[in-house]
Formats: structure tokens, sequence, C-alpha cells
């Protein structure tokens, strides 16, 4: 699938972000490659036990994931640029990421509705170029339009700069920053839990 509608520019990238739909499907896979995007996650990480997730990596996350979007629900955001696919972004209500609320790093901080951005990759060539940035404020609208009002991000804040790309799965505090979050809580030196609070005007 190609998308040729305008997007908007930033840092020299042109970048269109859409829900990631049954058609679109075939984009994702051809982002994601044979290794799902890191290790053959296929960005279940958040969504099963760990047994789990260690033991249906690669293919069975594949399908797991596909089975999700065949199903008519959305589990997050496509970037493309140029006409191709080029970031991801996963996003859902917190409570469909039973990962998060085991962590003792990442558990809610309260009882208030919360829709969380769990992942975010970028393909290769397109990072450092702000997709990640258009993605975290694209989910945002998309947030917004489901009425719930706060946007959870749990980015890295690494103490060396650059830090490797595998470890930046959730995002860097700087993306979310530039993108209108607020810290709310830090747990651990390197991994604040941020927070988008949406008016009611947006």
């Amino acid at each position: 699938m190609r998308d040729k509608s305008p997007g908007k520019v930033t840092r020299g990238v042109t970048v269109k972000v859409h829900p990631l739909t049954a058609d679109r499907w075939p984009d994702l896979e051809r982002l994601f490659g044979e290794r799902g995007a890191c290790g053959g996650c296929w960005c279940m990480l958040w969504r099963l036990k760990r047994s789990q997730y260690e033991a249906q990596k690669g293919e069975k996350n594949r399908q797991a994931l596909r089975k999700i979007v065949q199903s008519g629900q959305a589990p997050g955001l496509l970037a493309y640029a140029d006409g191709q696919p080029v970031g991801w972004c996963a996003l859902a209500p917190r409570e469909v990421y039973p990962a998060l609320e085991r962590s003792r790093i990442l558990k809610p901080i309260d009882d208030q509705r919360v829709w969380s951005i769990a992942c975010l990759f970028v393909a290769r060539q397109y990072r450092r170029r702000g997709v990640s940035v258009q993605l975290i404020k694209a989910a945002v609208k998309q947030v917004a339009a489901s009425g719930c009002r706060i946007v959870e991000g749990y980015p890295q804040d690494p103490r060396k700069n650059p830090m490797p790309d595998v470890f930046a799965h959730t995002g860097i505090v700087g993306a979310f920053r530039e993108a209108g979050f607020i810290e709310q809580l830090r747990r651990s030196p390197t991994r604040p839990i941020m927070r988008y609070e949406i008016r009611a005007q947006m």
C-alpha cells in the first residue's frame, strides 16, 4: 500500500500517520522485517506474560498481532514517508498491557483512565529525523478522539549518549518532551513516566 497524501514536514521528512488496519498489515510486515522489529517481538512484549512471550517469539507473536488487527482493533499507528512505512507507535488503553501493570517501575501511578504509548519503532534510515515526535503527537490526537484525556509514555532517559537503538523501544525522553509530555514520576533513574493531559477543546 502506498500513501501519497500530503503530510507534515519535520526535519526534512514528510510524515503521514494512520491507524494500523487490516489493509495496512503488509506495510507493518515490511517495516518490521523478519525479526519482527526486534528479536521476534512483533510488539507483543507488553501484552503477554513473560513466559508466554518468550515461548512464542517470532512467528507466533506475528500471528498474535495479526489476529488483533484482523479483529478490527487498531493496536497502533503507522507513519509513512514518501509512500513507504517508516515508523510504528503501539497505542492502547493501559489495561491492554498487563506487563505494565506488573512492572515495579512502570506500574500505574493512580487510578485515572489512561492510554499508553508502549513502543516506538522507526526504520533505520529515518531515525533521529523527528519521526518519533510525529508519531507521539499523532497518538495524542488519536486518544483525544477516543474521549480519553491522558496519554502516558515510558521513555528511556539514557545516561550514555547516543543510546543503542535496541534499548530505546519505548522512546526517549527528549522526543516526549518535544511532543508536550511532562514527567510525573520516576521510580528508576532512567525510566520516567510521562503524561500528556488533553484539553477538552483539542
